[in-house]
């Protein structure tokens, strides 16, 4: 967050940058595509309302709802946390071989190629306490 100039905490970044994919949203239906509370999504946009990254709008379908949207500034956060993310990357792996390179592709297309073929497939996640 620092290299990208952000004073938000890792999860409202986490709410934005998911936000900047298919804005406007209502905040449970955020919470439930990020897994977390409702409430814990409100506090989190309070904070970056205050910092003017996003604003509430009335929802056009339902009076009594209101959507969350980005800002012209919440938009630019977001492109400088993805950028600050992209040198992080260049610099973890400036120094790795063509070789090393083209392993760490194939494994890391390898593991996604599994993880979609598996994503429908409950798992035993043993017993539950």
């Amino acid at each position: 967050m620092a290299v990208a100039g952000l004073t938000l905490d890792r999860a409202a970044v986490a709410i934005l940058r998911r936000l900047a994919e298919s804005e406007p949203m209502r905040p449970g239906v955020l919470a439930g595509l990020l897994a977390v509370e409702a409430s814990h999504v409100t506090r989190q946009v309070q904070q970056w309302e205050r910092a003017g990254y996003g604003v509430r709008a009335a929802d056009p379908h339902d009076g009594r709802a209101w959507s969350i949207q980005l800002t012209e500034a919440g938009r630019a956060a977001v492109e400088r946390v993805r950028d600050a993310g992209r040198l992080g990357m260049r610099m973890a792996l400036a120094h790795w071989s063509e070789d090393d390179l083209r392993t760490l592709a194939e494994l890391f297309h390898r593991m996604v190629d599994d993880f979609v073929t598996r994503a429908d497939v409950p798992a035993d996640l043993g017993p539950t306490a």
